[in-house]
């Protein structure tokens, strides 16, 4: 019986230290990989500007630089936040789609889609460095 139980605890123990090794691995990155991401991620962004600045979201010929030059008072730090608009707590993207539809006359856009994926980077690499501050107003 002790035997069974040493056996078990042994292998509990092993597969800890497994589980825990391939955790710490997770975690673990070169130079090269952190310059590939910020690449990509660089890529996205330009990709959102390139949709901010451009009036082909929305029908009526408005862009969202036209509102909001260089995202200039969009404050992605505060969201999740209650947004009057639509009368209850919303995400950024819900907030973008609202704009899309509205002050742009246009169609909401995939909320997981590229597309947004790209404006809502933009935005917040505008306001990289502002502290996160979720429902502020």
């Amino acid at each position: 019986m002790h035997r069974k139980v040493a056996l078990l605890s042994l292998i509990v123990v092993v597969a800890i230290l497994i589980a825990g090794g391939i955790a710490l691995m997770a975690d673990e990155f070169t130079a090269k990989d952190q310059q590939r991401w910020q690449e990509e991620f660089m890529s996205v962004v330009q990709t959102g500007r390139e949709l901010w600045v451009s009036p082909e979201l929305g029908a009526n010929g408005v862009a969202c630089a036209q509102c909001h030059p260089n995202a200039a008072n969009t404050h992605p730090e505060t969201y999740p936040k209650f947004q009057q608009q639509l009368g209850r707590v919303i995400a950024l993207r819900e907030m973008i789609n609202w704009c899309l539809m509205n002050p742009l006359e246009g169609v909401p856009l995939k909320l997981d889609g590229p597309r947004m994926v790209a404006i809502e980077a933009y935005v917040a690499y505008e306001r990289r460095g502002v502290a996160m501050a979720p429902g502020k107003h």
